[in-house]
This record gives structure tokens, sequence and C-alpha cells, in this order.
């Protein structure tokens, strides 16, 4: 899980570097702006999505740890 989020925030950046580029380039360059920004955009989106199954999955763990230990705390 966590080298899909980094995968995720790698490309983030990179879709945010290369919207720098296209924005420091010639006025012609405005389409492929748009595109580096869309596609900055979805992996903000997707970088996002990731954390939050994370954060779930943290809470699940969490979840089931308390279980165990209720379970092993009933059992004695």
């Amino acid at each position: 899980m966590t080298s899909e989020i980094i995968r995720k925030a790698l490309i983030a950046a990179a879709a945010v570097a290369a919207l720098s580029v296209a924005a420091c380039s010639q006025p012609a360059a405005t389409e492929a702006a748009d595109t580096a920004s869309e596609a900055a955009v979805d992996a903000s989106a997707d970088a996002s999505a990731a954390v939050e199954a994370a954060s779930e999955a943290a809470s699940a763990a969490t979840d089931a740890a308390v279980d165990a230990a209720a379970a092993s705390v009933a059992a004695q």
C-alpha cells in the first residue's frame, strides 16, 4: 500500500513539474498546459483516494487489534 501511495505522489509531482514547464514556455503551449493541469488534478485525486484508503485500512487494523485484545482479556 505504501509503495502505491509513493507512486501516486511521484506521478502528481511529475504532473506539477510538467505544468510548471508548460507555464514557462511559449504562449502556444496552452493546450499542453491544460493537459498537464488535468493530469495534475487526476493525480491529486488518485493520491487523495490512496491516502483515504490507507487511513481506512489503518482504522480497520486498529479495530482488529482492539477486538483481539478484548478477546484475549475475556479468555483469561
